[in-house]
C-alpha cells in the first residue's frame, strides 16, 4: 500500500484505554480535550491526518462514539482496533483477526468491512454484550471470535457511507477466564475497578494466577492489533 492509496483521514476507534494506548504511543498522537466530552488524539503524517478516540465497552457506547467521531471529524476510513475472545481451534492467543464478516448477535445483521491495503481478511466476528456464549454455539455459526463493539461501529459507518475495517487481536478464548464477573472488574474505559476486583478475588484467591495471565495476554494482543492497523494504514512515525 502506498501513501497515495491509503485513506487520507483515518479515524481509529478503540474500546478501552489499554487498547488505545499502543496507538497513541506508536504514532505519537497528541491529546486534545473536548470540554465536557471525551478527549481525542491527533497527528498528521504529511497530507494525511489521524484522529483516535475511545468508544468505551459495549454496543451502545460504540454506537454513540462512532456517531460522535463522524459528526465531529472529517474521516475517510474508520478503523476499529482492539482485542477479542477467540474461538478455538480457529484462532490462538495473539492472532490478529481482520474479519471479512461481522455479525450483530441481537439483530442478526451482517456487515462486511472494506479492504485496507493488502492485508488479508478472513473470519467472522460476533458482536454482543452477552458473555455467556459457548464454544459450540460459536462454531455452529462459523464464528471465529467475539467482541462487544465492532458491529455497532459497522452499523453507523454503513448508514453514513463510510468504509471501515477492524483489527482484533485474540487476548483470550471463549469459555476461558473472561465472564461477567471478570468484566465487572473493569470500568467502562477498561481501567481497573479495584473495589470490584477485591470483592471478586478475596473469596477466590486461586483465580489470581489466571487473571495475571489474562493481563499479560491482553497486553500482547493490544500491541499486536495496533501494530497491524498502523501497517495496514501505511502510517509510520517517521512520516510526520
Amino acid at each position: 500500500m502506498t501513501a497515495s492509496e491509503a485513506p487520507r483521514r483515518i479515524g481509529f476507534l478503540a474500546p478501552m484505554k489499554p487498547e488505545l494506548r499502543p496507538l497513541v504511543q506508536m504514532l505519537g498522537l497528541k491529546k486534545r480535550d473536548a470540554g465536557e466530552g471525551p478527549p481525542s488524539y491527533h497527528a498528521t503524517f504529511g497530507e494525511r491526518s489521524v484522529v483516535a478516540m475511545l468508544t468505551l465497552i459495549g454496543t451502545k457506547a460504540a454506537t454513540e462514539a462512532t456517531e460522535r467521531l463522524l459528526r465531529d471529524h472529517e474521516i475517510d476510513h474508520v478503523v476499529v482496533v482492539g482485542i477479542a475472545g477467540g474461538v478455538p481451534p480457529a484462532v490462538k492467543l495473539g492472532d490478529v483477526l481482520v474479519p471479512e464478516v461481522v455479525i450483530d448477535a441481537t439483530t442478526g445483521a451482517e456487515f462486511r468491512p472494506a479492504p485496507l491495503g493488502d492485508v488479508p481478511m478472513g473470519g467472522r466476528i460476533r458482536t454482543s454484550d452477552d458473555l455467556t456464549v459457548t464454544v459450540d454455539a460459536m462454531r455452529a455459526q462459523a464464528v471465529t471470535a467475539c467482541d462487544m463493539e465492532t458491529a455497532s461501529v459497522a452499523a453507523v459507518c454503513d448508514a453514513q457511507g463510510r468504509p471501515w475495517t477492524a483489527f482484533r487481536a485474540i487476548s483470550d478464548l471463549v469459555g476461558g477466564p473472561v465472564n461477567e464477573a471478570v468484566l465487572a472488574m473493569a470500568n467502562p474505559d477498561g481501567t481497573g475497578n479495584y473495589g470490584a476486583a477485591a470483592r471478586y478475588l478475596l473469596p477466590r484467591p486461586w483465580k489470581l494466577p489466571g487473571l495475571i495471565r489474562l493481563a499479560r495476554d491482553t497486553n500482547v494482543a493490544t500491541k499486536a492489533a495496533a501494530a497491524a492497523a498502523i501497517r495496514a494504514c501505511d502510517l509510520e512515525p517517521s512520516q510526520r
